[in-house]
């Protein structure tokens, strides 16, 4: 598997979290891009243009995967600073650390599928241990869930 690791300063998020598990992951991140993506213009400070779907774990184990396990689901962008925050929208601050990136091309269904892979055979057998911050995937601007192939980044904190 082709991968890159990436050194992060610390993260900063602006946008829109609700609590979601595995089994209803899907229907609260589209409750969550129906309410963020038509007010992302108003975050300002913008590092760039990717909008990111992240999940903030209380731990995440594998071995003691739970599809029930609730944790923060987000959807939003990074941004320089947190001076500017539009009304009824969030921050989050995430650790600087280090993160596996993974190139993903396909439709959502191959997605699960290879989250799954990778995380339940790829990473056991690897050198890198899972650290305790947020895992989360940077989608371009040509992402569109309705579309057949979409491309994304899947970022994994390591220790």
């Amino acid at each position: 598997m082709e991968y890159k690791i990436v050194k992060t300063d610390k993260i900063l998020i602006v946008g829109l979290s609700a609590t979601a598990n595995f089994l209803n992951t899907n229907q609260i991140t589209g409750q969550l891009a129906r309410q963020f993506m038509p007010r992302v213009e108003e975050v300002t400070h913008r590092k760039d243009n990717f909008k990111l779907s992240l999940h903030k774990y209380s731990s995440f184990n594998i071995s003691e995967f739970n599809p029930n396990q609730t944790f923060q689901k987000w959807i939003g962008v990074e941004v320089d600073n947190l001076q500017s925050v539009p009304e009824h929208m969030e921050t989050l601050t995430i650790d600087p650390g280090r993160y596996l990136v993974v190139n993903f091309e396909g439709t959502i269904a191959a997605f699960v599928s290879f989250w799954q892979d990778l995380h339940f055979n790829w990473l056991p057998n690897s050198e890198f241990e899972i650290d305790n911050r947020p895992h989360f995937e940077r989608l371009g601007l040509d992402y569109n869930p309705n579309q057949a192939v979409n491309k994304e980044e899947i970022w994994i904190p390591i220790k």
